[in-house]
């Protein structure tokens, strides 16, 4: 049967017609796809595509910030940033390669002929033609093509008026500002302070500046040739001190050539801080402790004498405040010869040693490898400035009262008989019927071996505690085999051993050695917060060393707020004990001071390559009545702590008097003061605090 061509055409056109409306809707959903999209792109994604566009089509190049000041307390600058002129070079990128490095050498040619005519006459600043194309990175080692190279900083006036005048002469040559680092002379606090390095040299080596290496801010980013803080403050307050970068943007080509005019973003200056340093005391102190040093190193006096001291270290620190009035690691050095952020070989070599901060961390003298284990370092037993703390320990023990007395024989056994270890005093003296007080006074080995050491080893554990855990308690709670809470970098703990002896000798020997200062370590800044709970009966002040930070327009930022670590709490008896004993401490160089004091002198012992080396340990705190500065001095291998560490506590002392003022009025001021009435009543003799101040002997 054949088909009918009426139904044929019927179909036909309704195939046709479906063909149609399916072509038309496909044509109208593509379309409404593509106006949906135009639309996400003009209004959804434009912006991010138009910035992304952007950035293709520019380059930015970034230009350092100027780094905050570092000032005194009284506002004396310390570490300070100074503007110079650079001369940078830029690549002609519009020339062929080779062309373009032959320029960039006819131009070192020029640029030396300028250098040598107007240029700084000293000849170490001098430059030759290889060191200028050196700098120039023609073979692309340390930037791209379109990074400028930094030729020469510190222009003179002379360089900078020439380049100006003849600018079309040298193409691709930009001055630009950029800061130095400058420290004072007069080297105040160095290892405190700090100092700068590349930060292409530490960036992969030092944990802080490898997280930098992340930052997607521009303006915090760091420049490889960017000086930055490598220790002390410096490294401390570094995101403080170092402002934000500014940035030189200009148009380039797909190939990176560039096509337009530059424009400049002013660097952001970094934010001051003012340190609770005073420059007069930290000099003051500084020089006390070298003149200290040549006098016991040329002594004749027996007891002065102290031949192998070389170095010292002193810290200063207000009993209420925790503020740091001064901080001496000495010898200390000028730290200008990190100028550039690097140090020569040479000065490495003569500098090495003193380098790090010795008041918080080990230092030696100028001594060779082999020669170090000669000698102690920087870090020492605090050996009789302890017995305040061992009388506290025994008391609040309920080892002994205040009206305990002991007798005093010269010498304290202990051990298995026929194996007897025997403690005995200094100069073989002995004292005869004391109390804790007495002990503190006499400064008796004895006493502390026999009435607290060996009583709390016997009495045994407490709740729990050994004896040995018990002493560790209070070491910590007054901040010994702890960290200070002050942050600079690098501090220690100290080194705690009595309980390795506990494990290796006996428990017994470790805490009748560590009660007269023995079986521990301690850095002086540790010393320094032990005393100055002394004074303020138990609170542990947080170190501080900054008073306020200013941002760059002047405004206070950070104000100064004291801090208590932990508190200790004695009765008052207990501490009235201990005050009687260390106002009655001989100690030399306090003859015929006008204020009150109490302290306790120290000879550390430490064996070193078969000798026993003597160290001379001081703490102070002054005036008796209301403390108001506490000082701790260290003196490796400087022997008797009233001869060789005493003295130059007491320049310490009179230094902060004349300048801020142990009674609130700074004496230099009073003295001007036609009106008052002396330095605030001072020449107090009360309570015999300054009797017994020199003697023909030495105890401790």
């Amino acid at each position: 049967m054949q088909d009918d061509p009426q139904k044929r055409e019927i179909i036909n056109r309704r195939h046709f017609s479906f063909r149609l409306n399916l072509f038309f809707f496909v044509t109208f959903a593509l379309f409404s796809v593509l106006i949906v999209r135009l639309a996400i792109l003009q209004f959804v994604e434009g912006p991010t595509l138009s910035a992304e566009g952007l950035r293709k089509a520019t380059r930015s190049d970034k230009i350092p910030p100027i780094r905050g000041n570092i000032y005194d307390s009284s506002g004396y600058p310390i570490a300070y940033s100074t503007s110079t002129q650079s001369l940078y070079f830029s690549i002609q990128p519009e020339l062929k390669l080779e062309d373009a490095k032959q320029n960039a050498r006819e131009m070192a040619a020029k640029l030396l002929k300028v250098f040598s005519e107007f240029g700084d006459k000293d000849p170490a600043k001098a430059m030759t033609v290889d060191d200028i194309i050196r700098q120039m990175d023609l073979d692309f080692r340390r930037n791209n093509i379109s990074t400028p190279r930094r030729i020469k900083s510190g222009l003179t006036n002379d360089e900078i008026a020439y380049f100006m005048e003849n600018r079309t002469a040298f193409k691709g040559i930009d001055i630009m500002e950029e800061s130095v680092r400058n420290y004072d002379t007069d080297t105040i606090a160095v290892q405190l302070v700090g100092y700068l390095k590349k930060y292409k040299g530490i960036r992969e080596t030092v944990d802080f500046y490898k997280e930098k290496t992340m930052e997607e801010d521009e303006t915090l980013q760091y420049l490889e040739e960017e000086d930055v803080g490598m220790d002390g403050l410096e490294f401390m307050y570094q995101d403080v001190l170092r402002g934000k970068n500014g940035l030189k943007t200009y148009p380039v080509n797909n190939a990176e050539r560039i096509i337009g005019p530059m424009q400049i973003t002013t660097p952001e200056k970094g934010s001051d801080i003012y340190l609770t340093i005073n420059k007069n005391v930290q000099l003051k102190t500084e020089a006390a402790i070298m003149d200290q040093l040549k006098i016991i190193t040329k002594s004749t006096n027996k007891y002065e004498r102290a031949a192998y001291a070389q170095t010292g270290f002193a810290v200063a620190m207000e009993v209420d405040t925790g503020k740091v009035v001064a901080m001496a690691s000495m010898p200390d050095y000028d730290p200008n010869i990190w100028a550039g952020g690097s140090i020569s070989q040479a000065d490495y070599d003569n500098f090495s040693n003193i380098l790090s901060n010795g008041t918080i961390r080990t230092v030696y003298g100028k001594y060779t490898q082999e020669e170090m284990k000669e000698h102690p370092s920087s870090i020492l037993p605090p050996g009789s400035t302890m017995k305040p703390l061992s009388v506290l320990i025994g008391l609040n023990e309920k080892l002994f009262t205040t009206s305990t007395r002991y007798t005093d024989t010269g010498r304290f056994a202990y051990g298995r008989k026929g194996y007897e270890t025997y403690i005995g005093n200094s100069q073989g003296h002995i004292y005869g019927s004391i109390d804790g007080a007495g002990a503190i006074e006499h400064s008796s080995n004895p006493f502390m071996a026999a009435m607290i050491g060996n009583k709390l080893y016997m009495r045994g554990t407490q709740k729990g505690k050994s004896s040995v855990e018990i002493w560790d308690s209070y070491m910590k709670q007054f901040g010994l085999g702890v960290l200070t809470g002050s942050g600079l970098p690098n501090e220690t703990k100290g080194i705690i051993e009595y309980f390795k002896e506990a494990e290796s000798g006996s428990a017994q020997s470790a805490l009748i050695q560590a009660s007269f200062g023995q079986q521990g370590r301690y850095t002086t800044l540790q010393l320094t917060q032990y005393a100055a709970m002394l004074a303020n009966h138990g609170k542990r002040m947080k170190p501080q060393f900054v008073n306020e930070i200013k941002d760059s327009d002047g405004n206070v930022i950070q104000g100064y707020t004291p801090e208590i670590l932990n508190e200790v709490q004695f009765p008052l008896e207990y501490w009235r004990e201990i005050e009687t004993g260390m106002s009655k401490v001989k100690s030399q160089g306090f003859e015929g001071v006008d204020y009150t004091y109490r302290r306790k002198t120290g000879t550390s012992e430490q064996s070193v390559a078969g000798r026993t080396a003597e160290n001379a340990v001081f703490i102070a705190y002054a005036p008796a009545d209301k403390p108001k500065l506490a000082v701790a001095v260290v003196v490796p291998d400087g022997g008797f702590g009233a001869y060789g560490a005493s003295p130059i506590a007491r320049k310490i002392f009179d230094a902060y008097d004349e300048e801020i003022g142990l009674y609130g009025v700074p004496k230099k001021k009073a003295n001007d003061n036609a009106n008052a009435n002396g330095a605030a009543g001072t020449n107090q003799n009360a309570n015999g605090e300054n009797a017994g101040n020199a003697g023909t002997g030495a105890n401790e």
